[in-house]
């Protein structure tokens, strides 16, 4: 009896973390439109976002003026960020289109490579970054997701993580073209 009650637990679990899964790239295949970096991550941009703890509480508004071109399948994405209190950043990422909808990516404060992946309208990039906070460099994981509302207009949230506790997340709307 003990058994048959251990199995029942045991498959009760299963089904609840597999109810639980969180969302694949896969599950936008087909959707509309199709994000094409090349596409829309060329020419002037604009970004606004900001950063939230993982309480909800923001922290960080910032405004982000880009840059991108492309040359071929490898494209530089150059980011001029400008945060609430002032301070300046930038970051130039070199992108490389790879067949099947993936792309890598570098940068001079990302640890290795950057990788992701297109299905419809959405983009999902996984990478590590070396964040300065008050006078330390820390190593945090990135799960970024964005998403192609129209020819205009992407919207980016990305969970920032550290030995896999949940530090806050960043959320941006890019609009191509557009000043803030």
């Amino acid at each position: 009896m003990t058994r048959i009650l251990n199995a029942a637990v045991l498959a009760m679990l299963c089904g609840l973390l597999l109810a639980c899964s969180s969302t694949g790239i896969d599950d936008y295949r087909g959707t509309r439109p199709g994000f094409d970096l090349k596409t829309y991550f060329n020419g002037p941009l604009t970004a606004q976002g900001m950063f939230q703890d993982r309480s909800g509480k923001v922290l960080r508004r910032f405004t982000v003026q880009m840059n991108g071109s492309w040359q071929g399948e490898r494209g530089v994405l150059d980011e001029h960020f400008t945060y609430d209190d002032g301070e300046k950043q930038r970051r130039v990422w070199t992108l490389q289109k790879l067949p099947d909808g993936r792309y890598r990516g570098t940068a001079s404060d990302v640890v290795g490579q950057a990788s992701g992946r297109t299905e419809g309208f959405a983009l999902f990039w996984d990478y590590t970054l070396r964040l300065p906070v008050d006078g330390k460099v820390y190593e945090v994981r990135f799960d970024d997701w964005m998403y192609q509302l129209d020819e205009h207009t992407v919207l980016n949230r990305s969970v920032m993580s550290k030995w896999g506790v949940r530090l806050g997340e960043v959320t941006l709307v890019f609009r191509k073209g557009a000043q803030p």
